[in-house]
């Protein structure tokens, strides 16, 4: 004999792809636009500096900056959130690449700064690409 648990009051699939169409473009440009008001651009680049390979690091802050924000808005407006969502993703993979990955998985708790919460988002990324893909936002 099988338990049958009662249901849970949670939206349809459609419902979540677009909580998450909104939610994860706003995670990104949430740092966008806190590091332009707090004045903290000019920090991240001095940061970025260290790596050689980045020449004018200033202008890499701002391009990440406006990238997040415009592809964001993209997300949100549904304008293409295939190009929009590996803008993001690689903005993504960057930081755990730079910042992230020597200060290992944990973000809080067990560990500081770690990749878990870039990877969250990674895979949020994902599924707003394949949600687009499979044409999920198109009217049935």
């Amino acid at each position: 004999m099988s338990v049958q648990l009662p249901l849970l009051p949670v939206p349809s699939l459609r419902q979540a792809l677009w909580v998450l169409r909104l939610g994860i473009p706003a995670l990104f440009m949430a740092h966008a636009v806190t590091r332009i008001f707090n004045g903290t651009i000019p920090r991240f680049a001095t940061y970025l500096s260290q790596f050689s390979f980045l020449p004018e690091p200033l202008l890499w802050v701002w391009l990440i900056t406006a990238t997040e924000i415009i592809a964001g808005c993209c997300l949100i407006l549904g304008i293409a959130v295939r190009w929009a969502a590996a803008a993001l993703a690689v903005i993504a993979l960057g930081g755990i690449a730079l910042i992230h990955m020597h200060r290992g998985w944990f973000v809080g708790e067990h560990g500081s700064g770690g990749v878990e919460y870039s990877v969250c988002l990674l895979l949020g990324l994902l599924v707003l690409a394949a949600a687009d893909q499979e044409r999920v936002w198109r009217a049935r």
